[in-house]
């Protein structure tokens, strides 16, 4: 696929002043950090929060369950994070949801399923948001709006629509290694018990020593992988549109506590630097032969919410909540939402969100943000302002910080810098010869092919190429098949209305 153009004179920012980018954040050069000051990216992400009252605008349809997190063996030699111990028993909350759906979605929709976790720690909140797949649709956040958007409704009709998702896929080659395992069997999970989670971006931790790594997080379930059938999935759409919400309540109602094991892959961090891919684009996985997974602990969830509104509803989750001995990585998408999910806790459900129970911190707060909607667990005459005379502590550590990484360079707009194996085709194509089998592939050409059903040119000969791109044998069957059969079967789960 080649670069799109912009049509017309581009696009402005809310205020009419020309936007210089619609696709690349700004970086302190291609690799580094994103900053603050680009305003176009905070006026995207800020404007895109609070588009919908008060549903999330993703993952808006999900449950979840109250649990621990044990940990059972001792990987003190990466983390000093005090819950990741040996022998650490912490209470979490696990939220699992669909992407693209609205409240009253059905669960059973081909969708990607969110697996967000908190962890109520000794050190303050510990959030991580994940999926059931280990990679994501797009790599930087400017184009994380224009995604969403692609997967909701048409303006005109309020219908959802095959050619806008397609579109947006193939315009943006970076996609396709989760479309491939969207369009696979972990697209239509059997249960949430049944489905593996994962970080998805990449993380650091540091040690007690200051030694930092890199780390990517895997939950296995205990319970094994099941994946519904295209017809199942169907048929549970209408026969219970909350199916997986029913059968992760009446399991652990009736004592089937579902688990998961919870593995990380280790990157040491100065290998990073000449990995063959670049480990931080969350598009791409890391190779198991080059960084085995370790076994850390298990998750399991054993007690229900008592209320789905206070403890699920106002659930929030936001991966700016880490403890010392964890933090963030180059990952752009990680440092966007790192900004974008708690702005929108603080619109979806009020200025002073951490402070309602399911999200409060089980150590006390001592912080300087004060007042604003909803201010209940007040501060009574302490001082509002630091540094103060009158004994109220503060902060004040300076010098380099422990969870940091090296960036130099101009500030500017681009992709990151591509290494050896970062082609978008590479990983997907893995999947699809490797990694299926002959039954999943025949499977997986039928599904592809359901889903082009209806979709325009020239979207539609953009997605032969795009699957063509990621094997030329799985391309050519896909086109094969949509020609063969103009009126092919619709793919149950994409929820996509077929009536314009």
């Amino acid at each position: 696929m080649t670069e799109t153009t912009p049509h017309g004179t581009g696009s402005t920012t809310q205020a009419g002043i020309p936007a210089v980018s619609d696709r690349n954040s700004l970086t302190v050069g291609a690799d580094g950090p994103i900053v603050l000051h680009d305003h176009h990216l905070v006026e995207t992400l800020a404007h895109f929060n609070r588009m919908n009252v008060p549903e999330r605008r993703p993952h808006a349809k999900g449950a979840g369950a109250f649990g621990t997190l044990e940990i059972t063996e001792d990987i003190s030699q990466w983390t000093k994070a005090d819950f990741l111990q040996p022998g650490k028993k912490t209470d979490m909350l696990a939220r699992f949801s669909t992407v693209a759906g609205e409240l009253g979605s059905p669960d059973t929709w081909r969708d990607v399923r969110g697996f967000s976790l908190k962890f109520y720690t000794e050190e303050g909140n510990f959030d991580l948001v994940g999926n059931n797949t280990p990679v994501f649709f797009v790599r930087d956040p400017m184009k994380f709006p224009h995604f969403i958007r692609s997967q909701k409704r048409m303006p005109d009709s309020g219908l959802r629509d095959g050619t806008m998702q397609w579109d947006f896929w193939t315009q943006n080659p970076e996609t396709a290694h989760q479309v491939t395992y969207l369009m696979g069997e972990r697209g239509l999970p059997k249960s949430w018990r049944t489905m593996n989670g994962y970080s998805s971006h990449t993380y650091s931790l540091v040690n007690a020593a200051g030694e930092r790594f890199w780390v990517k997080w895997a939950f296995e379930s205990q319970q094994g992988v099941e994946n519904l059938s295209n017809a199942e999935a169907e048929r549970l759409a209408g026969a219970d549109a909350e199916y997986h919400r029913r059968d992760l309540r009446d399991a652990i109602a009736e004592g089937n506590f579902p688990k998961w094991d919870l593995y990380f892959q280790i990157m040491p961090y100065d290998e990073a630097k000449t990995y063959r891919f670049n480990p931080f684009d969350l598009t791409k996985t890391w190779s198991k032969k080059d960084y085995p997974r370790h076994k850390v602990g298990t998750m399991t969830l054993n007690r229900n919410p008592e209320n789905f509104f206070a403890q699920i509803e106002q659930a929030a989750f936001s991966p700016a909540n880490m403890v010392p001995g964890t933090g963030n990585s180059p990952d752009k998408m990680l440092l966007g939402r790192n900004f974008a999910y708690a702005d929108a806790q603080r619109y979806r459900i009020g200025t002073n969100f951490q402070q309602l129970p399911v999200n409060k911190p089980i150590n006390p707060v001592h912080t300087y943000n004060f007042e604003g909607n909803m201010w209940y667990e007040h501060t009574g005459a302490r001082s509002m302002y630091a540094p103060n005379s009158f004994g109220d502590s503060w902060s004040d550590e300076t010098g380099p910080v422990d969870n940091g990484w090296e960036a130099d360079g101009a500030l500017t707009r681009e992709a990151y810098t591509l290494r050896e194996d970062d082609g978008d085709f590479v990983q997907p194509g893995i999947l699809v010869r490797e990694v299926f089998n002959d039954a999943q592939r025949d499977e997986f050409v039928a599904t592809v092919s359901g889903a082009l059903d209806g979709v325009q040119e020239p979207v539609l000969s953009n997605a032969f190429q795009y699957w063509k791109n990621v094997d030329a044998t799985i391309g050519q069957r896909i086109e094969d098949a949509v020609k063969a059969n103009a009126d092919g079967a619709e793919v149950p789960g994409m929820g996509v209305d077929r009536d314009r």
